[in-house]
């Protein structure tokens, strides 16, 4: 039977967003956690570089700033970008009492104590890290905190399927008051009723056919804000790794950035250097800049991939700095300290997502969204390496903040109807879904990609229309099912990054287009969308979170 559940806060997501946050609410309120499937299964666990903070005494919180206000290609928030630097080394120690392993520096070279790595933007040394598995160290290390804390209640293996707002019910006011969630174990649909709902599930790479991420990163927290009346902002800006491997057997594993950050350069298959025909930063220039060379030349040469090759370095530095990089690649018979390592751009981050304010209020009264599926005004144009993890910890640390702030007024949601699958029945062909969610993919890689032109555009905006249709369809007749809600999730958030491409009449950032090939300075701003059910919150909940005319391009 399904079943009704209550908490004070109900997390969806458990990456190192969602479990930082569980750690720094008080201990009074009661907590639940949800994850799609098993608790570390998430961006957080595969991600290799490392985390960026002022930790050296040679490096500066100014520094850090400008890095990163560079990097976003004048569409950061200022305001924003110093408050996540300026609390970066006191999340970094907060890491490290958790009990967090970062990688030591014995050699007295540095103030910090710990090795500091140098990534693409950076000026300084000021990338901590975990060897090359930093995420998996961090995410570890919270889980086993989160699941000593007798104040939450975890649960795995639960699908999101929709938020649960007052609107939705027939009131006047637009709050969120849960969730309806798939239980995968039961396949029965259970009522999640909370006074704070916390979106921290993630970016949407996986509407590509090419990613650096895991499975469940399908977008489900922005399609979901967006369907509830929350606006999105900057999801023409979808971050491509450069250098994902290229190899039958490897699926979306990535080379971390700090590969060049430690001297690797990008090679043609004869041999050829070609980074500094593009940029005078070479190897660590931006993301955006390095998968574009790397995408050119591919076209260019009608070769499959290009090559990362870092051998020239000692190999005992190699196996200790990149145990993972250096295993993964000998299993696949590439032995990274004497030969190139096979690489392409992969989809790996979404620097837009629902909108946010400096407390990750979104518009809804009641529900906060943090980490990648937030979009908080750091990132701009174009993600900073390493600048993600320091946005997830911030943004829990700050949500945490404010929910303890009006905990003691606010009160518990109504009862609600519970989920209706009373005229539904079981699909009679699974292939639907497949199919769909395999068209979905490849045109969005072939038309929204690295490079895009008008015309690709409006045909991926006609494909997606046409699938919205089927899935509506699907959706209304048949019984959820994971593969189902990640597949209309995957179309709402294709249908928002189609629209602001579309409107982003520049290229910028991460956002280039053959049409556009120039900056436009009028459009200096965010692009911003706004959902039909869209109403400016008020009262006790404050201002709309950039509703500001000036620091914002709102579009219905």
């Amino acid at each position: 039977m399904p079943k009704l559940y209550r908490h004070d806060v109900l997390i969806i997501g458990s990456g190192a967003a969602g479990l930082s946050l569980a750690l720094r609410l008080p201990s009074a309120l009661s907590v639940a956690v949800v994850s799609k499937r098993e608790l570390q299964e998430g961006n957080t666990l595969y991600a290799q570089g490392g985390i960026s903070a002022v930790l050296n005494a040679t490096d500066t919180i100014d520094a850090h700033v400008q890095d990163t206000l560079k990097a976003g290609d004048g569409l950061c928030d200022e305001s924003i970008v110093r408050l996540v630097v300026e609390r970066g080394p006191g999340n970094i120690h907060w890491l490290l009492e958790a009990g967090v392993q970062f990688t030591r520096d014995d050699s007295g070279t540095g103030s910090s104590g710990y090795h500091l790595t140098r990534e693409g933007g950076h000026t300084h040394r000021r990338v901590i890290h975990a060897a090359d598995a930093t995420g998996r160290a961090v995410e570890t290390t919270l889980t086993d905190l989160v699941r000593a804390r007798s104040n939450v209640e975890l649960f795995e293996h639960h699908a999101a399927i929709d938020l649960i707002t007052d609107r939705k019910l027939g009131g006047s006011e637009n709050r969120c008051l849960g969730a309806y969630l798939l239980d995968n174990m039961t396949d029965e649909v259970n009522t999640f009723l909370a006074r704070f709902v916390v979106i921290a599930s993630g970016g949407a790479s996986k509407v590509y056919v090419y990613t650096s991420n895991p499975d469940v990163a399908t977008g489900d927290g922005i399609a979901m804000g967006w369907r509830a009346g929350c606006r999105v902002a900057n999801m023409e800006f979808m971050q491509f790794h450069p250098t994902c491997l290229y190899h039958s057997k490897a699926k979306s594993f990535l080379i971390t950035e700090a590969l060049r950050g430690e001297g690797a350069k990008l090679k043609l298959p004869d041999g050829d250097r070609f980074m500094p025909r593009f940029d005078e930063r070479a190897e660590l220039a931006p993301r955006d800049v390095v998968a574009r060379a790397i995408d050119h030349e591919i076209k260019r040469t009608g070769s499959k991939f290009v090559y990362l090759d870092i051998s020239h370095r000692p190999a005992d530095f190699i196996t200790e700095h990149f145990p993972t990089i250096h295993a993964r690649c000998l299993e696949l018979g590439i032995d990274i300290t004497r030969e190139p390592i096979p690489v392409v751009p992969a989809a790996h981050y979404t620097c837009g997502g629902l909108l946010v304010d400096a407390r990750a209020r979104t518009d809804l009264p009641g529900l906060y969204a943090i980490g990648e599926t937030a979009y908080t005004g750091l990132h701009g144009a174009n993600r900073m390496a390493s600048n993600s993890l320091l946005e997830c910890l911030v943004f829990a640390e700050l949500a945490a903040k404010d929910i303890a702030a009006l905990a003691t007024g606010w009160t518990a949601p109504p009862e609600v109807p519970a989920w209706d699958a009373s005229r539904v029945t079981q699909a009679d062909e699974e292939i639907v879904i497949s199919h769909n969610w395999e068209e979905l993919r490849r045109f969005m890689w072939d038309y929204v990609g690295i490079v895009r032109t008008n015309k690709r555009l409006q045909r991926a905006k006609r494909r997606v229309d046409l699938l919205r249709q089927e899935i509506i369809e699907h959706y209304s007749h048949f019984r959820v099912k994971t593969d189902l809600l990640e597949l209309r999730n995957l179309v709402d958030v294709a249908d928002l990054i189609v629209q602001s491409a579309q409107r982003r009449r520049e290229s910028r950032g991460l956002h280039y287009t053959l049409d556009f090939p120039q900056k436009d300075p009028s459009q200096l701003r965010p692009t911003v969308l706004i959902p039909n059910r869209y109403r400016p919150r008020g009262g006790a909940w404050g201002a709309a979170p950039g509703a500001n005319a000036d620091h914002c391009n709102d579009l219905p």
